[in-house]
């Protein structure tokens, strides 16, 4: 099948961890034999951050690590209607509203041939309605929501069983255990500071346990204000500032373990939602420990595949057990690899939207 995908971007995974997610599932797809375009904006914003940051090159460090899929990837999004010749258009929730609205009428109006389908990745459904209520998708014929409670949100206001739910997953053929085992010291986090709606709990599941634990913390991410450096500081944690997505499994490899600490809106409106941090983590097997979130898709085994804590005292005790318990470690990382071969990569993902497709078709068959 020829299938097409509107990204934000796969150049720049800046404060954009859907990249992860889209560059692993789009080459898959590419494995099995499918004609496979993506698009992407001149100037998204991911883009424009990673470029002040990082300087124009920084653009071009993906591809080395996805060559089947960096051919594939044109700057600039095409006229619609020259889209919808493919069989499957995928279409990303940052995509600029007009563009999305058009590609929904010509697909009402029988432009084209193509399964068209909007991809949501992103809390704004709850976070921020009226933002999202400026998309028309009439003319989609289904969407794609990254976990259950987010798919109920559209439910509710009324697609039924046109929408499905999409897991993101971990990129295998990059992110894997190291070869050889090395050295492993201390506490990686690699997140982004954000709009505020997870400090106080960054400073209860990672900054204080750490320093309580006795552990050196190293931190990667952007978007930290002066507040967030001196907060850092404060708990002796070193920020190293940005990590490009290919280079997370050489970190992850060189520490002891690792934390998740979910943004607010996952914890509370959108309960069950995994960010793709757990996904990686898993499957680089580094062991994990995370803030409270409740996995009511029961995607994993929580005490099993990771830890849990309820409050900081809890995380301490955690990392504690961490620092000092190598069968604990073993364990783990063991288990939770093991989830992640078996039901979580990009792989299995691929299978999964191929089926969807088939499932919308024989709903409404596309013509030829």
């Amino acid at each position: 099948m020829r299938i097409a995908y509107v990204a934000h971007s796969l150049r720049s995974c800046w404060n954009h961890g859907n990249a992860h997610f889209l560059r692993g599932v789009l080459r898959e797809l590419v494995h099995l034999g499918h004609d496979v375009r993506a698009y992407e904006p001149a100037e998204a914003w991911s883009v424009a951050n990673l470029v002040a940051d990082h300087g124009a090159a920084a653009l071009g460090a993906w591809a080395a690590h996805h060559p089947e899929l960096a051919p594939r990837l044109a700057i600039g999004l095409p006229a619609a209607e020259a889209l919808l010749d493919a069989d499957v258009v995928l279409v990303h929730e940052w995509t600029d509203p007009a563009y999305v609205a058009e590609l929904g009428r010509l697909r009402t109006h029988g432009g084209g041939r193509a399964t068209l389908l909007f991809h949501d990745t992103h809390h704004r459904a709850v976070s921020a309605p009226d933002e999202m209520a400026r998309y028309d998708l009439a003319g989609y014929d289904g969407v794609l929501a990254f976990g259950e409670a987010l798919a109920h949100v559209y439910r509710v206001r009324g697609w039924g069983q046109q929408v499905f739910t999409w897991h993101e997953a971990a990129d295998t053929r990059l992110f894997r255990p190291p070869p050889v085992e090395g050295a492993r010291a201390g506490l990686v986090w690699i997140g982004n500071w954000g709009d505020g709606e997870r400090t106080s709990e960054l400073e209860r599941f990672l900054l204080a346990p750490a320093q309580a634990a006795g552990l050196r913390l190293d931190v990667h991410g952007v978007r930290y204000p002066a507040e967030a450096l001196a907060t850092l500081d404060a708990y002796g944690a070193r920020w190293h500032g940005w990590a490009p997505n290919a280079s997370v499994p050489r970190l992850f490899a060189s520490h002891l373990a690792t934390v998740h600490v979910l943004r607010r809106f996952y914890a509370t409106a959108l309960p069950g939602i995994p960010t793709i941090r757990v996904f990686e983590a898993l499957a680089c097997g580094i062991p994990l420990a995370c803030a409270p979130w409740e996995d009511t898709e029961r995607l994993f085994t929580p005490g099993v595949d990771y830890l849990v804590a309820r409050d900081g005292a809890e995380m301490t005790r955690h990392l504690k057990a961490l620092a000092h318990d190598a069968a604990l470690r073993a364990a783990l990382a063991a288990h939770g690899l093991a989830t992640i071969a078996a039901r979580h990569t990009c792989a299995h993902r691929a299978r999964e939207l191929l089926g969807i497709v088939a499932t919308l078709r024989a709903a409404r068959p596309v013509a030829a």
